[in-house]
């Protein structure tokens, strides 16, 4: 070989190698975590059998447990050191005065803004009364003054738990996913007489199961934020539990030891889970779940990456009669172009999901949660509250879905243009 061959083939060997180790340096960098992620978790079965949420019709306090309930709390932190925490809570819903109560000590303890604080309620009607007054004027009654006790003590086991995520923080990945489960049924069936609230095959339902998976740096699975939009209603008994939702939780934890797993609830307040009534058909959804889940792990994942953004805000909506307008909490998660979460207050019904995931539809993945945050009755869309029917007898006009969606928008397009994905530099 003449000697400019051999330079020129040495000059394209040391170009090689060069490339070859620039290349393996920059999937180095580019595989490292993207993520801090922390999870924790805290019994909040009450240790008295106090009065139970969810149906009016029962007279009596809890018999005792069958399942425990639990506080779970994700947090996450981006390359930027932007924070979030997600707490679930095995609970009827979350008073407006526990939020404030517990965001204002988060954001004491923690520097935790309120608008990194997401906390959603399963909506289980096996939970107890969580009373947001005091007990003055209530001192004939000891069982009101147990569940004042009840709930000063879960203000405080909740910022505790917050706290305990925080410290967790470790290096992470994010991915999303989904899978799809069939119990939830609408449950609004049209009669000559209007709106009966009895299972509808034909009504509008959100079967999708989305799931967030949390692993650490060895690629282990260490949590699973998932959700579905159903009424935990399966039971209505004298027990404490989480109904299919805990059942969920509990067997796929079983399956997978060390991983937690949290349920965020869906937009279900006209959707029940049928067949129901009994304890084993709890069981049975709550098994159907967690295989959901089982489901969405096997599919290929979304990655999921910063920069993190959170808002929260009010809207006000409009209220029939005297009474004054109402400031509706919305909040916004979003993880850079993969993943943004409206998050929506109180009982809201699954038009809210289905709507959203249209307009929101785009380079990310639409999630939709309700029952965050505050808690003030049922919230109907505009088609529900022509129709009538249960969910409609609130004090809402006419205009509050589209107050909501609008405001929702607003707060998606302030978000977007700040959703950039963080530059990611190759070390030397």
């Amino acid at each position: 070989m003449r000697p400019s061959l051999k330079l020129c083939a040495l000059v394209v060997l040391i170009l090689s190698s060069s490339l070859a180790d620039a290349a393996a340096a920059t999937k180095a960098v580019l595989s490292e975590p993207d993520w801090k992620a922390g999870v924790a978790t805290v019994n909040i079965t009450p240790s008295e059998q106090l009065r139970m949420s969810g149906y009016a019709a029962r007279k009596k306090p809890a018999e005792g447990t069958l399942i425990d309930l639990y506080a779970k709390a994700l947090a996450l932190e981006d390359l930027r050191g932007r924070r979030v925490v997600i707490l679930t809570l095995d609970l009827i819903g979350v008073p407006r005065l526990l939020r404030e109560s517990v965001a204002r000590q988060a954001l004491e303890r923690f520097q935790l803004p309120p608008s990194a604080l997401v906390m959603n309620a399963s909506h289980t009607h096996c939970g107890p009364v969580v009373r947001t007054g005091d007990a003055k004027g209530r001192d004939t009654d000891p069982l009101y003054q147990k569940e004042v006790a009840y709930r000063v003590e879960l203000e405080r086991r909740l910022v505790t738990l917050i706290g305990d995520a925080l410290d967790a923080l470790a290096p992470a990945r994010l991915s999303y996913t989904f899978a799809r489960a069939g119990f939830a049924m609408n449950r609004r069936t049209p009669t000559d007489k209007g709106y009966r609230n009895f299972p509808n095959p034909e009504g509008p339902v959100d079967h999708q199961v989305p799931v967030l998976q949390v692993s650490n740096e060895a690629g282990e699975l260490k949590g699973v934020l998932f959700g579905y939009a159903c009424h935990n209603t399966t039971l209505g008994i004298y027990l404490y539990g989480g109904d299919y939702a805990g059942f969920a939780q509990k067997y796929f934890e079983a399956a997978h030891p060390g991983v937690t797993a949290l349920f965020l609830m869906g937009c279900g307040a006209d959707q029940n889970p049928y067949p129901r009534s009994l304890i084993e058909l709890a069981e049975q959804h709550g098994r159907t779940l967690a295989t959901a889940v089982e489901a969405a792990l096997q599919t290929t994942p979304r990655p999921v990456r910063g920069p993190l953004l959170a808002v929260q805000e009010d809207v006000l909506l409009d209220r029939t009669g005297k009474l004054d307008d109402y400031p509706y909490t919305l909040q916004i998660l979003r993880f850079g172009n993969d993943l943004v979460m409206p998050i929506l207050s109180s009982e809201v019904v699954v038009d809210y999901s289905l709507r959203l995931k249209k307009e929101f539809a785009g380079s990310a993945a639409v999630w939709v949660a309700g029952y965050s945050n505050d808690y003030c009755g049922y919230i109907p869309s505009r088609r529900v509250e022509l129709e009538g029917g249960y969910e409609a007898n609130g004090p809402w006009e006419l205009d509050t879905e589209e107050r909501i969606m609008a405001k929702l928008h607003e707060l998606n397009r302030r978000m977007t243009t700040d959703a950039a994905p963080t530059p990611v530099t190759v070390k030397p």
